[in-house]
């Protein structure tokens, strides 16, 4: 879905004259960021494609986080699946139960003794991350049909993990 398409659907449920006021632009700008910003549209670049400019021209991806905390939510990268249509489902599918039972097993260990420090905490959440991006790597690898490049891909997205940031809840 294009940046356009989303504020003109989040409009549909919201008030785009409230919207110009808190924002302080004007009503016919927030009417234009809900159209196509092309050579055959009328709309303007509107916040979305800014943000995303933003995050681009500086690669920081706590530009995405901020924006997910404060939507009540968490950042995690999907990693880039490369998938080539030699299936191995079997030993993908284990390798998520084993990542998953580590997180089971973190957990169980920092509960040990009824509560879990901050260090534990944060052990936890990168355990987390790490299998929801294993996760993702595996759906888009099913999407398209192979499974080789999974563990290859969790391996990157861990190397590049930034240091463990701190979460609103």
């Amino acid at each position: 879905m294009k940046s356009h398409e989303v504020l003109k659907q989040a409009f549909e449920s919201s008030s785009p004259k409230e919207i110009a006021a808190e924002l302080g632009v004007s009503l016919s700008l927030v009417y234009k960021w809900g159209q196509d910003n092309s050579d055959m549209g009328s709309g303007s670049r509107n916040p979305l494609d800014r943000v995303i400019e933003l995050y681009k021209l500086t690669g920081n991806q706590r530009i995405l986080e901020y924006i997910c905390e404060h939507s009540d939510g968490y950042f995690v990268r999907n990693p880039v699946a490369r998938c080539n249509g030699d299936l191995e489902v079997l030993p993908a599918t284990n390798e998520i139960i084993s990542q998953f039972s580590g997180l089971l097993m973190r957990i169980s260990e920092a509960a040990l003794d009824h509560t879990i420090t901050n260090d534990e905490a944060e052990i936890i959440r990168n355990s987390w991350d790490k299998l929801k991006g294993y996760c993702e790597g595996f759906v888009r690898c099913c999407e398209e049909g192979d499974f080789e490049k999974i563990i290859e891909e969790a391996e990157t997205i861990e190397e590049e993990q930034p240091v463990p940031r701190k979460t609103l809840y």
